[in-house]
């Protein structure tokens, strides 16, 4: 009887809104089938397939362990006896650690920067003043220069002539910037980390 008086109250609905020309929804619930439930279930799994489809081809392009283990290195200055340097290797490119005379580090910090082609600190390029960390690859045209030579004893490119002074800044010479301080850290007292 309810079913009937719900059926009757809608067609009334429905000629009402016919005779105003305004469109009635009616209002049903639809209880899930067993095709709803295959249906979600399908597309779960094809989501789920997608995903180890697509894991494989996404994990390849992650950098190999021995491109990580050149990411960072360790390195050990407690045999570096003052105004010696070492050249290490780190991601394909020479290193300078220099482990500077108090003469040396006096000298770079009596520098006026007003005097430099590209004007830095020798505290900026420093973590502590008796060893210096650089790039060892002039930035010219990316020669390497040599140690302890030059007008500012520091590095001379023999390339085309660029002069670095002992905070490896650029002094004199085609070059156009200081050599790079790459990011390092101390790790002990005499040894850094670089990278």
């Amino acid at each position: 009887m309810r079913a009937k008086d719900e059926r009757s109250a809608a067609a009334a609905a429905g000629r009402l809104g016919q005779d105003l020309g305004v469109i009635v929804a009616e209002a049903t619930t639809v209880e899930p089938t067993r095709r709803d439930f295959l249906y979600i279930t399908t597309a779960a799994m094809g989501a789920v397939g997608a995903g180890a489809v697509a894991w494989p081809l996404i994990s390849q392009m992650s950098p190999d362990a021995s491109t990580l283990a050149l990411a960072s290195t360790e390195v050990d200055l407690s045999a570096l006896a003052e105004g010696s340097s070492m050249t290490v290797k780190w991601r394909g490119k020479p290193v300078f650690v220099r482990h500077r005379t108090k003469k040396e580090i006096e000298e770079a910090a009596a520098t006026p920067i007003a005097q430099l082609p590209d004007p830095q600190a020798d505290a900026q390029r420093v973590k502590k003043p008796e060893f210096l960390v650089v790039i060892g690859v002039c930035t010219h045209l990316g020669c390497v220069p040599l140690g302890q030579q030059g007008d500012y004893h520091g590095w001379f490119c023999p390339c085309h002539g660029s002069h670095y002074d002992t905070s490896g800044r650029i002094r004199k010479g085609p070059a156009p910037k200081n050599l790079e301080v790459p990011s390092y850290s101390f790790i002990a007292d005499t040894k850094i980390k670089i990278g």
